[in-house]
């Protein structure tokens, strides 16, 4: 083109089902309805979270392309450093944005929500895979000549509508387009599609874009949780005993230690808890960081997932009204919830009172009877009364739990872990620390806990083997490389480099 005028070029980053292609139809509808050429392209995504589709529009002013004797040539995709608008559904989508060169602090007007929908890599990791969001928000705002955002699915949800009609208020909201607040309105009503809920959404992002706010507001220092008072006679008196008999730091955790035991077991169980947390608050410990670590991490691994703790969860009245609010069931809708469960041969002789667990593997004929019975899974209907009350048979076998042998080999483990950290806190506290966070690799269920087992043994032996000699630092290196692949590679290439293998 000989002229300087240059299309208007938006891009849009949405996940499906959050609306992207309405919102591009959108932009371009109205476009043309006030005197522009429109163009709309989409590059599809990835389904499951690991990528999101690309919709880019170009607006070019109609009077312009006949003056220019002829129709505009428009691109079909966005360039890096060429992107006027850009519009992400999700924090993840306008930190790819930035990594693909689409946003410049020189011309770009990043619009975005703050919410996250954690990727699939984020989710499967063996530690904490999250993204550090404060890290995501500081550099996509350095990123970009202006940044909108707040937390644009909270907004829909609030107005009964969809982030697509929050985007698209936010947008006219910050004057960025050559088109005021009726023309957007208008656009929505000729869609004929929940034009109601759609323009409150789209009026109440409009207001905020128009109250120069590109921030979030002020955080707000979190207000003192009140002390639990339970009913419960037996229940108070263990909250009693954590008030007493431990320092306030600490109580925090051991309250929700004691609060998810209960949950897991029984008050018994939860006095175990505390009988073995008395031992370690008697240890050198210095701002009892090590009491903390050691009462998050031995409630954790004394609600260890079996599979009556997985029924149990599957069944819960909270998950159900969850699924519900997740899925937008509305009045007169009917849910089915399907679960796909595999349990193996060793899962289902764990779950057994130990004499008839042990028995079963080690069988011949009984065994290869429930293997063929097992071998392919089965989709288990909890929204039917079958399907639930079969899960909750399931569910009830918590009654013999800690006969079983699985209690026995997850509380051998841990009464070794409590011992080393036990051996370790008087001449090296800083190490007992880092001692009791290893119980991180010790998770999950079937062939996950299997593989965290494993590394977690190899980590253990490296401990026994370096003695005290181990430094803080190594043992915590040990479990980030175990934590970062679950196959072991990381770890085994971290043991040869400290010649711990």
């Amino acid at each position: 083109m000989t002229n300087k005028v240059q299309p208007i070029k938006i891009a849009i980053l949405a996940m499906g089902g959050e609306g992207g292609g309405v919102l591009a139809d959108w932009i371009v509808d109205m476009g043309e309805a006030n005197g522009y050429v429109a163009q709309t392209t989409s590059v599809p995504g990835v389904a499951q979270r690991t990528g999101a589709t690309i919709y880019y529009v170009e607006l070019y002013p109609d009077a312009q392309a006949h003056a220019d004797g002829g129709r505009p040539v428009l691109a079909l995709m966005p360039l890096p450093g060429d992107v006027d608008v850009v519009l992400a559904s999700e924090l993840m989508e306008a930190g790819r944005a930035v990594q693909r060169g689409l946003v410049t602090r020189d011309r770009t007007t990043l619009i975005a929500s703050t919410h996250r929908v954690f990727s699939i890599a984020e989710k499967s990791a063996m530690g904490d895979g999250r993204v550090d969001s404060e890290q995501l928000l500081a550099h996509t705002a350095r990123a970009a000549k202006r940044f909108i955002r707040f937390d644009m699915a909270q907004a829909a949800e609030a107005s009964g509508s969809v982030i697509s009609a929050v985007l698209f208020g936010t947008l006219a909201g910050s004057g960025v387009l050559p088109f005021g607040r009726a023309q957007f309105e208008a656009t929505i009503e000729r869609g004929g599609v929940g034009v109601k809920p759609s323009l409150k959404a789209f009026g109440a992002a409009f207001d905020r874009a128009q109250d120069g706010d590109d921030g979030e507001p002020a955080k707000v220092a979190p207000a003192a949780t009140p002390a639990p008072q339970p009913r419960h006679p037996a229940v108070r008196a263990l909250v009693e005993r954590v008030q007493r008999d431990f320092p306030l730091p600490a109580q925090d955790f051991l309250l929700e230690g004691v609060r998810r035991l209960i949950d897991y077991q029984d008050l018994a169980y939860a006095g175990l808890y505390l009988d073995r947390m008395d031992a370690v608050a008697k240890l050198p410990d210095d701002a009892h960081r090590l009491l903390r670590e050691t009462a998050r991490h031995l409630a954790l691994w004394m609600s260890y997932e079996d599979t009556a703790r997985v029924a149990a969860l599957k069944t819960r009245a909270t998950r159900f009204e969850r699924v519900h609010g997740e899925a937008g069931v509305q009045p007169g809708q009917l849910l089915a919830i399907h679960e796909y469960m595999h349990p193996r041969l060793q899962e289902i002789c764990e779950t057994l009172p130990g004499g008839l667990g042990r028995w079963l593997m080690h069988s011949t004929v009984p065994k290869k009877i429930v293997e063929r019975f097992t071998q392919h899974g089965r989709v288990i209907r909890t929204s039917s009364l079958r399907g639930y009350l079969m899960l909750r048979m399931v569910a009830a076998c918590k009654g013999w739990r800690r006969s079983t042998m699985r209690y026995a080999d997850e509380n051998r483990r841990i009464e070794e872990w409590l011992q080393r950290i036990a051996a370790t806190a008087p001449r090296n506290p800083a190490l007992a620390v880092e001692l009791a966070q290893c119980q991180r690799l010790v998770k999950g269920y079937s062939d996950t806990h299997e593989r965290g087992l494993r590394n977690y043994d190899t980590v253990m032996r490296a401990f026994e083997r370096a003695g005290a000699a181990l430094a803080p630092a190594t043992l915590r290196e040990l479990r980030d490389a175990a934590l970062a692949d679950e196959h072991g590679h990381k770890l085994q290439a971290a043991l040869v480099q400290h010649a711990l293998a």
